[in-house]
């Protein structure tokens, strides 16, 4: 699998990255952590990557492009590009990118040139970006900024200010590092801001006024080093005491670490708190998508105080307008001077999450202070949308299925959708379910005895009907969606795989769980249509064809589906399969694309002649992240908190490929830490509590839960290999593993039912429409939307 991918990542040992001389200033004062994080990227390799200031602000660009074309790269700023890329001279020639080694850290980008060394870095909350340039002693170097809208303005004592042709109320200063002799050149129709080597590189700034950007540059010389400083400090505590993984197999660490900080550059302030959807193009906050996110983002990391805020800032943008059909929904999309709200499962989401949250982290406070968003949230759905069966009823595009054609002069929400699943799609009855519990729940924690009753009659009559409605009696299938006439419609989709909670008959479960999973789900992720549907679209962007929209939800693979779909794996007992998608999806994290990101899509099917699909969609999507991280700790670690009950259930179901992983997570107001060790077929799990009090609910195999009372400083151990399985807790009491037969009777159910399971195995299919002709389905909707 490994040679599958062009990309080489190693692991640089400490003493590797701390080179002697000015040009290891910055890298000195790296971490073991962080240092250890280095991806060198050699000659030849062209791999993306970016930061952001955790402010309103990202940096994108290649490692070895000489001049990144690619759309959105540069610096962006609140949703505006400012410029495409910088150019850097010595002794007035361009230092050449292609035959740079670049190392890729979490904090900086570092090229090595034969003569130079450049590091590029965004610091926390500051809108500055650094570039630190270390040439042989005598030389002199150059900066100049690309890009069509981008242009010199003037030079005045030591800074070259530029403005934007698009953003007049933005201007732009660039100065030197250090003081320096300095002056402007013209080369290649480009104005340079010139220095001698003293300056050590250059800092560039942005803001509204003249001053403000002379302010910004001198704070930025003075304090550059104490921002760098608490740049990786924030970082090395989120991998290190927030949160802590690390296991004999480096892949698995790397990968895992990589994606917290990867995830945790996309946590904002842009409007409010939030997270951007992914980069280089969704930099604003899209519901659907942030509270999917937020489990793996905020709470498995232990940002419960940054969970709070994204809760409590988004509620802030809830339509509160009783007369609109968008009533208690939260923006679709929340960007700076916008807030749009076409879609139908954004609340369901926040609410979910807003319950995911305070079982996270105890924080009930919070339930009153956002049950009116809530209640407005429940209320707004059962006013303008609920039909007489309870469904939960939606436009045929406002599901995450959301791609609609691009019609000229027709307004948005008129045009015709790309993957009609109107108007009752099974996971928006799925999240409408959990909208309504997770509201009766915060109903009755504050005594809304009325509230609690009407939204349990609901529930129930919902229940009910799904399961006559979206079933077909005594064959394993499932409707993705319920058409506007009733009638279902059985198209093979991820969706299903939310709504599974419906179904409590467990044979029924698992039997549809195998079939999405052999027909949908690939080595690589699972595909948004199965490959024998005569709509299936196996290539993402294919323009000869087709716009990739045509493909986005009839194809192509979104990764963030990778995580429920293990997740059901998971829960009938199917460990090694679930963690043969995680291992590439950590593969693909440190070997593919953006360094420690994983893309938004892939291709279905591999190109003629490959054996791995071409990456597709935004670089880093935080959901493909966020699911990545919550499975691996909720799931596979099996660590799931229940606050309010002062609880925590503990169910790992750990592969046979991982042999040892120490870890640590923060849970209510303390920590859990946990070691695992495989050695001669025996494992041995140790747990210690740290200012932690709680009923601990431990189970493994098919052994009973075992009940415990724990508190701080408690350590458990566990050996369920041995000839006498127990537990023992601070080593004086030991607790016998009790066999479970009702337990063993599931998994042996569960193992009948999967034996055999198999990826899906990818295969082209003659005659396609969406390969017959240019534009194949959208003629073909244009013709349904005709006769309709």
């Amino acid at each position: 699998m490994r040679n599958r991918f062009s990309s080489l990542f190693l692991l640089l040992a400490l003493a590797a990255c701390q080179p002697s001389g000015q040009e290891g200033r910055q890298e000195q004062k790296q971490s073991n952590l962080l240092a250890e994080m280095g991806a060198i990227v050699p000659p030849g390799e062209n791999r993306e990557y970016s930061y952001t200031d955790k402010q309103d602000a990202y940096y994108y660009g290649r490692t070895h492009a000489q001049v990144n074309d690619d759309w959105f790269s540069g610096w962006n700023v609140r949703t505006r590009r400012i410029f495409k890329d910088y150019n850097l001279l010595l002794d007035g020639e361009p230092l050449d990118r292609t035959q740079a080694t670049a190392i890729v850290y979490p904090h900086l980008l570092r090229r090595e040139y034969g003569d130079a060394v450049e590091e590029l870095a965004l610091f926390d909350f500051h809108r500055v970006l650094s570039i630190h340039l270390e040439p042989a002693e005598g030389q002199s170097m150059a900066i100049s900024l690309i890009g069509e809208a981008i242009q010199f303005e003037k030079y005045e004592d030591a800074v070259a200010f530029f403005r934007h042709s698009e953003y007049p109320d933005m201007l732009l200063g660039i100065t030197t590092r250090q003081s320096a002799s300095t002056g402007m050149v013209e080369k290649d129709s480009l104005s340079y801001l010139q220095a001698d080597a003293a300056a050590q590189g250059f800092f560039i700034a942005l803001d509204s006024t003249e001053s403000a950007v002379i302010s910004l540059l001198a704070e930025a010389q003075q304090n550059d080093e104490a921002w760098l400083a608490e740049r990786q400090q924030r970082m090395e505590r989120l991998i290190s005491e927030l949160n802590y993984f690390e296991s004999s197999d480096k892949q698995l660490t790397q990968a895992i670490r990589w994606n917290i900080l990867t995830l945790d550059q996309l946590i904002t302030r842009q409007t409010g708190y939030g997270i951007y959807a992914g980069l280089p193009w969704f930099n604003d906050y899209w519901g659907r998508d942030l509270f999917i996110s937020l489990p793996g983002a905020c709470l498995v990391t232990g940002q419960f105080e940054v969970a709070r805020n994204i809760l409590s800032d988004f509620a802030k943008y809830q339509n509160t307008d009783e007369n609109s059909s968008n009533y208690g929904r939260v923006p679709n999309r929340l960007r700076p001077g916008e807030a749009i709200y076409n879609t139908t499962d954004g609340s369901p989401r926040f609410v979910i999450a807003l319950q995911q949250y305070v079982q996270y982290s105890g924080d009930t406070a919070i339930i009153r202070e956002l049950y009116p968003a809530v209640k407005r949230a429940t209320e707004g759905v059962l006013k303008y949308w609920v039909d007489d069966k309870s469904y939960l009823t939606h436009d045929a595009a406002d599901t995450w299925m959301d791609a609609r054609i691009d019609q000229p002069n027709v307004p948005a929400e008129e045009k015709l959708p790309w993957s009609p699943r109107g108007n009752r799609a099974n996971d928006i009855q799925a999240l409408w379910y959990g909208q309504l519990q997770a509201s009766i729940f915060f109903a009755n924690h504050l005594g809304e005895a009325g509230d609690s009753k009407r939204w349990i009659g609901v529930a129930k009559k919902l229940r009910n009907n799904f399961i006559k409605d979206f079933l077909v009696e005594g064959q394993a299938i499932l409707a993705d969606r319920l058409r506007v006439d009733g009638t279902p419609d059985f198209t093979l989709r991820p969706n299903q795989l939310f709504a599974l909670d419906f179904i409590k008959n467990d044979s029924l479960r698992f039997a549809i769980t195998r079939q999405v999973w052999e027909g949908l789900v690939y080595p690589w992720g699972v595909a948004s249509l199965n490959q024998e549907h005569p709509e299936f679209h196996p290539f993402h962007e294919n323009p000869d064809y087709y716009h990739k929209d045509a493909a986005y939800h009839n194809g192509a693979v979104w990764l963030w589906n990778n995580g429920i779909a293990m997740q059901r794996l998971l829960e009938a007992g199917q460990a090694d399969m679930a963690y043969a998608l995680f291992d590439n999806m950590s593969r693909m994290t440190l070997e593919m694309g953006a360094v420690g990101s994983l893309s938004e899509n892939t291709d279905a099917l591999p190109r003629p002649g490959a054996d791995w699909p071409k990456l597709s969609g935004t670089f880093l999507q935080a959901w493909s992240n966020a699911e990545y991280l919550r499975v691996w700790y909720e799931y596979f670690m099996g660590i799931q908190p229940l606050a309010t009950d002062q609880a925590l259930r503990l169910h790992p179901i750990i592969p046979n490929a991982v042999l040892d992983f120490r870890a640590r997570e923060r849970v209510f107001n303390g920590f859990v830490e946990g070691e695992y060790k495989k050695e001669t077929g025996k494992r041995t799990f140790r747990y210690t509590f740290r200012e932690l009090e709680a009923v601990l609910l431990f189970q493994v195999d098919t052994f009973a839960t075992r009940t415990l009372r724990v508190k701080d400083g408690d350590v458990l151990l566990v050996f369920p290999d041995e000839p006498a399985p127990y537990v023992e807790l601070n080593g004086t009491e030991r607790f016998e593993l009790e066999a479970d037969s009702k337990r063993a009777d599931e998994r042996a159910l569960e193992d009948q039912i999967f034996k055999g399971l198999h990826f899906a195995r990818p295969h082209l299919l003659p005659g396609l429409g969406a390969l017959s002709g240019k534009d194949w389905l959208k003629q073909k909707r244009e013709r349904e939307a005709a006769i309709h």
